[in-house]
């Protein structure tokens, strides 16, 4: 075995979340570990090139502004957006059984655009680009194999092992290891947690009519379709990731079908809003469901963005919910740097679930309580959200306050 390092912090997941956050902490002048099980080198390497729809990764996010203005005062935004990417405009969201209807335009809001569709392999490697240069020791291509703590002391030092026979010990460790985190189990924080019954599928889809850098979004009692807008080096306006959350035995059906006829499926399920669907690459399936830490601290201890909450993918907010994260984070180690405080202080480990427990319960509920009013078929509730949705497309004020503050735009 090795000999033990001691570190200021320890970053467990190199993801989009984690790698944000290193290097966050790396340049307020923490000294920072960063372990993350795949390879940097291959998360550097652009992606092997291929034709058309599978060219793209099924995997996007929607980043907000806010988000946007942390990567950038990263000094990544520059490097993830030299790759191809996509603002979009407009939203559109309707109720496929009804006739109620809102759009969102950011000319309304006075911003360039709503946000922007990324793939999430850029995103990390643009920040694993600057990692390259910065301060933060990077463990990669290794496993976490367990976990230990000083018991004696609430401020001592605790850690990890790898796989290779490093031991990695720190004032506060960090987890950023995703939905399934090893480390939040073995540190003991609970979770509430439960099952939606729904696939969400994923993939790239090419269409004869043009996006219109607009984000689609239409419900259904089965579940919400979103098709979101994607631009290719060329500049070809006919590409759009998807990401189609169906109850789990309609989701296997659709799985079990031949590109032409789930092809069909989609345009009938978006209503031919872009006309026929050309082409479709692979599709990825994975299981939905809502999971909430308890707590996000424990002495020397955090949680982080998947690691502490997951949440229905139907309103795009998974990854700006983990720069929120970040964001506060930052804010509450930059504070306690500057007061002399330890990484680990017990009320900053406070004052960052505070703002974040609330904020992230709020978004989570308010998910949850659109998914179930639009799985409602009864006619009442039928008319409340059709009515509803017009009544509000014709507040603009009204409107637009909410979609700044979902989109985090300053307006």
């Amino acid at each position: 075995m090795t000999e033990s390092q001691t570190f200021d912090i320890l970053v467990v997941g190199g993801g989009m979340v984690g790698s944000a956050l290193a290097l966050g902490l790396s340049r307020q002048g923490w000294r920072v570990a960063l372990v993350e099980s795949s390879e940097g080198q291959k998360l550097l390497q652009a992606p092997a090139a291929a034709q058309g729809v599978e060219d793209f990764e099924p995997r996007v996010s929607a980043i907000s502004a806010a988000s946007q203005r942390l990567l950038e005062q990263l000094g990544v935004w520059g490097e993830i957006t030299a790759g191809r990417h996509c603002p979009y405009q407009t939203m559109t969201v309707w109720d496929g059984d009804g006739t109620g209807r809102i759009q969102f335009e950011a000319a309304e809001l006075q911003a360039r655009s709503l946000g922007t569709i990324i793939e999430n392999r850029h995103i990390v490697r643009g920040l694993f680009a600057a990692l390259a240069d910065s301060d933060v020791e990077l463990f990669d291509g290794v496993k976490v194999t367990g976990w230990w703590q000083d018991d004696a002391r609430a401020q001592g030092p605790r850690g990890i092992t790898l796989e290779d026979g490093h031991v990695l010990a720190a004032h506060l460790v960090v987890a950023a290891d995703g939905a399934h985190s090893r480390l939040r189990q073995w540190v003991g924080l609970p979770t509430r947690e439960w099952d939606y019954d729904q696939q969400a599928i994923v993939c790239t889809v090419r269409t004869v009519q043009s996006h219109r850098f607009t984000a689609w979004q239409r419900f259904s009692p089965t579940g919400p379709l979103a098709f979101l807008p994607l631009l290719p080096e060329n500049g070809d306006e006919h590409y759009c990731s998807i990401v189609w959350s169906q109850d789990t035995e309609e989701a296997r059906r659709l799985m079990a079908l031949d590109d032409s006829a789930f092809a069909g499926e989609l345009e009938r399920a978006i209503e031919r809003e872009l006309g026929a669907v050309e082409s479709v690459s692979r599709r990825l399936a994975f299981p939905l469901r809502q999971r909430h830490a308890k707590d996000y601290v424990a002495p020397g201890f955090a949680l982080v963005g998947d690691a502490a909450h997951t949440i229905h993918p139907l309103a795009g907010q998974g990854a700006n919910l983990g720069y929120g994260d970040v964001r506060a984070l930052l804010d509450e180690l930059s504070r306690a740097r500057k007061a002399g405080l330890g990484a680990a202080d017990e009320f900053v480990l406070a004052r960052y679930q505070r703002r974040r427990k609330g904020e992230n319960l709020t978004m989570m509920a308010a998910m949850e309580g659109f998914k179930q009013l639009f799985a409602r078929d009864e006619l009442p509730l039928r008319w409340l959200r059709n009515t509803g949705l017009r009544w509000l497309n014709q507040l603009g004020p009204v409107k637009n306050r909410i979609a700044a503050d979902a989109m985090g735009l300053d307006v």
